[in-house]
């Protein structure tokens, strides 16, 4: 059995799309996988599985999310391994920045041209440095304000969900 951390987007917003971490949980029991741990409610999951396509893997949990829900719940997956380097990256990325740090978890990796569109939207202020399937986003104080955004992200790179560097810190220590 592999294990594996996956990514909910789009959940907990409102009041349509509601899906607490208990059931979440039980979804992914219900499709068969084991030793299953969420962390805090923001679509955070832990489980085993014999499966080992990524693409496989998440087209059974965004199947079983949306017959639980009634809703798509798309779901990024990554071995522990790819999360620990993200959380390394992270290090290396910030260099000193002071700022605010969010990380876009990518579904798919993107192309050299994907990476430079991304790269080409960071200023003085905002930067995005992409590893992998993540881009780490380093805000300024005025976060709040930010150009450079997850539906940036997006809109380049394609499907993403994002988390503050303190949740990835704390998934690569508790789950990696």
């Amino acid at each position: 059995m592999a294990t594996y951390v996956g990514f909910l987007r789009a959940i907990n917003l409102g009041a349509t799309r509601k899906f607490p971490k208990d059931a979440i949980a039980a979804a992914v029991e219900a499709v068969g996988f084991s030793g299953v741990e969420t962390y805090i409610n923001t679509g955070n999951v832990r489980f085993e599985t014999p499966l080992r396509s990524r693409a496989r893997i998440e087209a059974a949990l965004e199947d079983a999310f949306l017959a639980d829900r009634g809703f798509e719940v798309p779901t990024i997956v990554f071995t522990p391994a790819e999360l620990r380097e993200i959380a390394a990256d992270a290090e290396k990325f910030a260099d000193g920045h002071e700022g605010r740090h969010y990380v876009s978890l990518l579904k798919k990796t993107p192309t050299e041209a994907q990476i430079a569109a991304i790269h080409e939207r960071s200023s003085a202020e905002e930067v995005a440095r992409v590893g992998g399937r993540a881009v780490h986003l380093l805000l300024g104080s005025n976060y709040h304000e930010a150009k450079l955004t997850n539906a940036v992200v997006e809109r380049l790179l394609g499907v993403a969900t994002n988390r503050n560097l303190t949740v990835i810190r704390a998934l690569a220590e508790k789950w990696c």
